[in-house]
């Protein structure tokens, strides 16, 4: 077959011959669309092509007309786009990509929902054509700032996003600027460049405050408050301080204590619990956001667009003001607060028997911290700030036990437990540069006041769905499917070569996988099981509609513990109230589908912003590392390239191939290892491997190293990172002495 010269495109040809009522001659056809005669070949090697593919028949003479065996298939979806041009579509529900060429893209760019017509299929399977753009999924985009002579457009971080980004000539900012821009024109032709303007000019690239801020002006997460809300928080300053007990149930002489994390600036549930002849009692306050966050508000504007606070490592941005989520909602120590409390009466097994459901005014006897919980009931040694009242003491006893209980029951049933080990990037408290990376260890006793606390949150959770459903009320479930049966085949391919006993079929009940994560929980590999296993999970969501929540094996379970910090709890307290008042529900469900849909698309943005800049600051702190040597373990294996784990410090590097040694590697179809061609060399998911950091981008959020052999280490040094960071880095912020080119 000729090589390809021309523009010709497939999707030219067929769109031409599926409007004709006849066939068209070759020459026709090449007229038709204006095909040079040095291009006849290719027009004529493209034809025998859509033929092979099923698209166009051929007939005699060289006529040719489209196929009308069936219409062409349609498919909404995710663009991802490589930096090459070409692209994939991705289909919720659908097991394999369509393959999108560069000349099929039109003006769609990475990120966008689009909509596809699939045009054949080719040796790289389905392949389509952009059809018509959906959705677009950047609205800023963030990157740096370049100017040469008249001309002046942005570069961007992300090289799948169609660059360079033009911007006016009168833009602020010098070159080499971190900049944020808004896109004001969409590219319409596959060979046609966004334009935009400039939002913010941050600076220099590098610094963990201007690359941060970069990120949450990209994602339009906003950090202050407008004045707007500014104005209604004004209004309610007294409204905390001054509840009056009507209407309440007086809930001020129950020893209810709120426990949290030490450095937690808002407490948005109490707990107590007690024991009589009748059965466990427990009772879970929750503060009443609803009193002051109502509907239409101010307030639930911001709410509504931020939908959730996001935890960053130097930052929390909270989805209500600080006035509120640490002061007038907020469950203070020795404050008179409104709340929702959840009263459960459960018998011996741990049953619940009786659910009670009441607003109520309360006040926090003590503000404790897991690390205190854990010494007053001796999982840990006692210390001076761990003292709690000694009247506290048997109640948290006894909501232990309880507590013990429960976990017992969820286990039993096949509540999943998955250990996935975790980053924590520790601070500078002066620079706020990071200074190391540990995995996120904690202390057996603090683990136990926390699964304490989890407990009796998830009892509520459970009791409340129940509760609404009973009186006929529409919860916002919060919905978790069954696993992915093809992302299980990959868990299941691992066990069979450790000898593991593990089926697919297994995995999709809760109680047998919950089993079998038990039984793999003392293997050496046991982190890159349950991490396979936990990839293996769909995420959990919110729904109107009720399919269960798999990873809790419940039939019906909600959030409604954390109004402060998460909007669907608040939209369930509003229907707890409404059922409380017994006032009727909304006429229409859609504005609750719409809030429940954008709460869903946020909680997956968000998500990628907390993942995203929590590896920004592992690449910041791996900058004066380059040249280091540390061992870790294969944790993830693709085509070109393998991910290694290190022990110490706990952060990912990707070793591209040619960093693996003097082969070329195949991956094996199950797609845990790779083979070398010559060597027949086998790596393989959970191998350990010796590596040298060579080059960390931040622009990439990546840290790239090179295998190496005990053989090849340094005599001197060894171990020792080179400071100062690599070359690059040291270009990248001065622009005078770098290329034009992503790092």
């Amino acid at each position: 077959m000729p090589q390809r010269r021309s523009n010709l495109r497939r999707d030219q040809v067929a769109d031409l011959l599926a409007t004709q009522t006849r066939a068209l001659h070759a020459r026709e056809i090449a007229s038709r669309l204006e095909v040079r005669e040095g291009d006849y070949l290719e027009l004529l090697a493209l034809l025998d092509e859509l033929a092979f593919d099923g698209l166009v028949r051929a007939l005699p003479g060289q006529r040719f007309r489209a196929a009308r065996s069936a219409p062409a298939e349609k498919r909404e979806g995710f663009l991802s786009v490589n930096p090459k041009g070409f692209a994939f579509l991705s289909t919720p529900g659908e097991s394999q990509d369509v393959f999108v060429p560069a000349q099929a893209v039109a003006g769609a760019m990475h990120g966008d929902r689009v909509r596809i017509r699939v045009v054949g299929r080719t040796s790289r399977g389905l392949e389509g054509a952009v059809e018509e753009i959906l959705e677009r999924r950047h609205l800023r985009v963030a990157g740096l700032l370049r100017r040469r002579g008249r001309s002046t457009w942005l570069e961007p971080d992300d090289n799948r996003v169609r660059g360079p980004i033009v911007l006016p000539t009168a833009s602020a900012g010098t070159d080499g600027d971190v900049t944020v821009v808004a896109i004001t024109r969409y590219p319409s032709t596959p060979d046609e460049n966004p334009e935009g303007e400039v939002v913010e000019v941050l600076g220099d690239p590098g610094e963990p405050d201007v690359e941060t801020r970069k990120v949450l002006l990209r994602e339009q997460v906003e950090e202050g408050f407008d004045d707007a809300v500014q104005a209604e928080i004004a209004g309610l300053a007294g409204k905390g301080e001054a509840i009056d007990g009507v209407g309440r149930e007086d809930l001020r002489e129950l020893a209810l204590v709120t426990v949290d994390p030490d450095d937690a600036r808002d407490h948005d549930d109490a707990i107590w619990v007690g024991r009589d002849e009748a059965g466990w009692r427990v009772c879970v306050a929750i503060a009443d956001v609803a009193r002051y966050v109502t509907e239409g508000s101010a307030l639930d504007g911001a709410a509504v667009r931020r939908a959730f606070s996001i935890y960053l490592p130097d930052r929390a941005v909270p989805m209500l003001p600080a006035e509120l989520s640490s002061n007038l909602c907020s469950l203070v120590e020795g404050k008179d607060r409104a709340c929702l409390a959840v009263h459960l009466l459960l018998d011996e097994a741990g049953s619940v028997r009786e659910c009670r459901v009441t607003e109520a005014v309360m006040r926090s006897r003590a503000k404790l911290t897991y690390t205190q919980v854990a010494a007053a009931l001796g999982w840990t040694a006692p210390g001076d700030s761990a003292k709690v009242d000694p009247s506290l003491i048997e109640p948290l006893a006894c909501a232990a036990r309880l507590a013990k209980l429960l976990h017992r029951r969820r286990l039993a049933r096949g509540a999943l437990e998955l250990s996935v080990p975790e980053a924590r990037i520790v601070l500078d408290p002066q620079s706020g540069a990071p200074i190391d990376v540990v995995r996120r260890a904690s202390d057996p006793g603090v683990k136990r006041a926390y699964n304490l606390i989890e407990e009796l949150m998830l009892a509520a959770n459970e009791a409340i769905a129940g509760w609404l459903i009973e009186r006929g009320r529409q919860p916002v479930y919060r919905v978790h499917p069954p696993p992915d049966e093809a992302k299980l085949e990959r868990l299941a391919a691992l066990c069979e070569e450790l000898g593991i006993e593990f089926a697919v079929d297994d995995a999709l009940d809760p109680k047998r996988l919950s089993e079998f994560l038990e039984r793999v929980a003392e293997h050496p590999l046991a982190e890159v099981v349950g991490t396979l296993a936990l990839r293996s999970l769909k995420q959990a969501s919110y729904d109107l509609a009720n399919v269960g929540h798999f990873g809790l094996a419940l039939a019906k379970y909600l959030h409604f513990t954390s109004p402060i910090r998460r909007y669907p709890d608040l939209l369930v307290h509003r229907a707890v109230k409404r059922a409380l008042h017994e006032v009727a529900e909304p006429a229409s469900a859609e504005a609750l589908r719409e809030s429940i849909e954008r709460a869903n698309l946020r909680e997956r943005r968000i998500m990628e912003v907390e993942r995203e800049i929590a590896e920004l600051y592992r690449a910041i702190f791996m900058r004066s590392r380059i040249g280091m040597e540390a061992e870790g373990r294969v944790v993830e294996v693709f085509p070109t390239t393998v991910i290694v784990s290190l022990d110490e410090p706990f952060v990912e590097v990707r070793v591209p191939e040619e960093g693996l040694g003097r082969d070329s590697y195949e991956m094996t179809d199950d797609g845990l290892r790779l083979i070398g061609q010559r060597s027949g060399e086998s790596i393989s998911l959970g191998d350990r491997m010796l590596i040298r950091v060579e080059e960390v981008s931040l622009a990439r959020r990546v840290i790239l190293g090179r295998r190496i052999y005990p053989s090849a280490r340094r005599s001197k040094g060894e171990g020792k990172p080179r400071r100062g960071g690599s070359n690059r880095d040291r270009g990248a912020r001065n622009p005078a002495k770098t290329k034009s080119k992503r790092s």
